[in-house]
């Protein structure tokens, strides 16, 4: 498994155009935990980001962009993913 904050970072990036866009590996944190595994990373990771794409969205829809955009890496064995979208001003 090879999923990284980059390459989670330049798919949002492409599929969102955000003008901010900070993701974390928080896998470490989470070792011992369901879906971590011995690596510490690639399988827990916080996502921070702003987008106009979110303007007039729920919450609910908002996390659903994001979700879709990373929806191989899900596939791929991400497990875990905390999303804030900062309001745009």
């Amino acid at each position: 498994m090879n999923i990284t904050s980059q390459a989670l970072t330049e798919r949002l990036q492409a599929c969102l155009s955000p003008d901010f866009v900070e993701v974390i590996d928080e896998s470490a944190s989470h070792a011992g935990h369901m879906g971590a595994d011995d690596s510490g990373f690639g399988t827990h990771f916080r996502v921070r980001i702003q987008s106009d794409i979110f303007t007039g969205k729920s919450r609910v829809s908002r996390h659903r962009l994001v979700y879709d955009a990373l929806q191989e890496y899900i596939d791929q064995g991400l497990h875990a993913l905390a999303i804030e979208v900062i309001e745009t001003p």
